[in-house]
């Protein structure tokens, strides 16, 4: 069978060769389930060597989960979360979060994926008004699903804010680290040291087979979150095989090395596709996504070879991300078959 590669999404890759060589090495024996095992204390001390001494973290199957759990944790039924339009939790979560935390989101238009305290400002007539949704929650995404970055600065802005106002902030962290290269800090020092309450860490888009976390600081919105977990159908049983995954990645700066080189090939793409008629970079590459116009008979052309999304039919601007594995070679020949397809009319 023909190798297929693309540009769809990070998850459409593999899985690393370094975590899958640790879910081999933990496919051995027998260990106590749900969690009370060896490898799932020892991805613990992981995360708080990234997170910090008093961070706790509770692994689940999927990025859904984790955010719709994580918000479930920090909210009542008749409360809000404020968000950009584009939010992954707005746009791709099937309603996921209004049906399992009950409260409404208000959305934010944003043209590059952020928003911030002036956007949020104007949710806060709603404070104690019984006839309106109560705003609790800011919720981010860093970076953000137009692939941009939210400065340091731009978050404790936010936090700053939300705090004053007896509001949280949630990060989605599906591809933390990426913002965490380009910014050129830690994993922590663009959520929690910033003042972010909790996040959801991703580790699917990062090359894990399966399994993200749901992270809080420290216990002071984690305290009930093991029954969260469990009522929301996210406690697996064969906990070491997602563990184990993180402990990889949390390693030896696995996680640091896959974020750095996707972002490396984003800016390659983008460098490779520029110049070439027809085509426009979107928005500005901070992480390992290249928004860009393709003319629509040319993406249809390429898309016969190369899988990614078109996010905005009207304008045919489309979404190519990049992985752990996208190569030099791969991002060459796309830019080759966008050339060819152009010049071809």
């Amino acid at each position: 069978m023909k190798e297929i590669r693309g540009f769809g999404s990070d998850n459409a890759s593999g899985v690393h060769p370094k975590i899958m060589e640790a879910i081999v090495t933990a496919n051995r024996g027998h260990v106590p389930s749900y969690g009370d095992d060896i490898h799932t204390c020892a991805a613990m001390l992981k995360f708080r060597e990234h997170f910090g001494p008093a961070c706790d973290a509770y692994l689940v199957w999927g990025g859904t989960a984790a955010n719709v759990l994580g918000l479930a944790a920090v909210s009542r039924p008749f409360q809000a979360i404020i968000c950009a339009d584009s939010a992954h939790i707005n746009v791709h979560e099937c309603g996921a979060p209004e049906k399992f935390t009950g409260c409404k989101l208000l959305t934010i238009p944003s043209e590059n994926g952020k928003i911030t305290v002036d956007d949020c400002t104007p949710f806060l007539e709603a404070a104690g008004n019984p006839h309106m949704a109560q705003p609790r929650v800011v919720s981010i995404s860093q970076p953000t699903e137009k692939g941009t970055v939210y400065t340091v600065e731009e978050i404790k802005r936010l936090c700053d804010f939300a705090h004053k106002n007896g509001m949280v902030v949630h990060v989605d962290g599906a591809r933390l680290p990426n913002a965490a290269v380009s910014l050129g800090t830690t994993l922590a020092g663009t959520t929690f040291d910033a003042g972010v309450d909790l996040l959801s860490f991703g580790g699917t888009k990062n090359g894990m087979m399966c399994g993200e976390a749901v992270v809080f600081p420290d216990d002071r919105y984690a305290g009930e979150f093991e029954f969260i977990r469990k009522q929301g159908m996210q406690l697996f049983s064969k906990m070491r095989f997602i563990a184990v995954q993180f402990e990889a990645l949390l390693s030896d700066g696995v996680v640091f090395d896959i974020a750095s080189h996707a972002n490396a090939m984003a800016a390659l793409m983008a460098e490779s596709l520029e110049g070439i008629p027809g085509i426009t970079i979107t928005q500005e590459v901070q992480s390992n996504a290249v928004f860009t116009i393709i003319p629509q008979s040319c993406a249809e052309e390429i898309h016969k070879t190369y899988h990614f999304y078109i996010v905005d039919s009207t304008t045919s601007e489309a979404r190519l991300m990049m992985s752990f594995d996208t190569t030099e070679e791969d991002i060459r020949r796309f830019a080759d078959a966008a050339r060819k397809s152009v010049s071809q009319g």
